[in-house]
């Protein structure tokens, strides 16, 4: 609960094979792992929607 797990780009998750979305928190700021692997940037996984 307390461990941060960063994911490099191409680590991301795709949920429910595009139907869900990941929020991730980038040095970016929040966006979608959708977004995140456009724009070249990981980070840590907040939460999955599906």
């Amino acid at each position: 609960p307390g461990r941060r797990v960063y994911r490099k780009r191409n680590e991301l998750p795709i949920v429910l094979s595009g139907t869900g979305i990941a929020i991730v928190t980038t040095p970016k700021g929040v966006m979608t792992a959708q977004q995140a692997r456009r724009d070249g940037v990981g980070g840590e996984v907040l939460c999955y929607v599906w």
